[in-house]
């Protein structure tokens, strides 16, 4: 199966957001949409894209401001780690305070480690991969080798763990354990900067 991906950067900070779908379906899943809900929906209108989820890898403000927006406008449940409840309806643990709007969200779905989520007609596990935020996880795309890191880990670096419910230590563990020990081969996209991959990560990141 060959999936499509593209990549959007929206918002203040810069923030990867990704729309993927299988090829040749109109079928698609938007992950984090973290800002201009109406740039993201104009993109799906043009190429003729349904929204069948909206999946969080986190709940910090960059990460989820355009959820409600684009819920209105194209649909679709939202998914977020079970773990990641209290942070998302609380604008002071998601940040979304500091910006001068604030953002309280509860999840349609919510996810649990090691679950198998079928969305249009692709199947993401869920990994758990606190550290970021205690709810923080990954998207993995097994058979296509494609993981959704959110930022847990970037190119040659990883998340922040100064804001709630951070913890650097679960970090260290959710990248060393969680996310290099896939196939070296897996494509990541995270949820900020350019695409890498976990033989790269395990060469050249210095939390590796």
């Amino acid at each position: 199966m060959e999936i499509e991906i593209a990549m959007m950067t929206v918002g203040a900070i810069q923030t990867n957001c990704y729309i993927v779908n299988q090829k040749g379906s109109r079928e698609c899943v938007v992950i984090d949409p973290g800002d201009e809900a109406e740039k993201i929906d104009a993109y799906l209108k043009k190429k003729g894209l349904s929204s069948q989820g909206i999946l969080l890898t986190h709940g910090h403000f960059d990460h989820i401001m355009g959820v409600t927006r684009l819920q209105a406008l194209a649909g679709g449940s939202l998914y977020a780690c079970e773990e990641e409840r209290e942070l998302l309806a609380d604008p002071d643990m998601n940040v979304s305070h500091m910006t001068g709007g604030e953002t309280a969200l509860e999840a349609d779905v919510l996810l649990r480690d090691g679950q198998t989520l079928a969305l249009a007609g692709m199947e993401f596990k869920v990994i758990h991969t606190p550290g970021h935020t205690i709810g923080s996880c990954c998207y993995y795309l097994e058979k296509e080798k494609i993981l959704f890191s959110g930022d847990t880990i970037f190119m040659e670096s990883v998340g922040r763990t100064d804001f709630p419910t951070g913890s650097g230590r679960q970090l260290l563990e959710s990248v060393r354990e969680r996310v290099l020990t896939l196939p070296p081969d897996v494509r990541i996209y995270p949820g900020h900067g350019p695409e890498t991959s976990v033989a790269y990560e395990k060469q050249n990141n210095p939390y590796a």
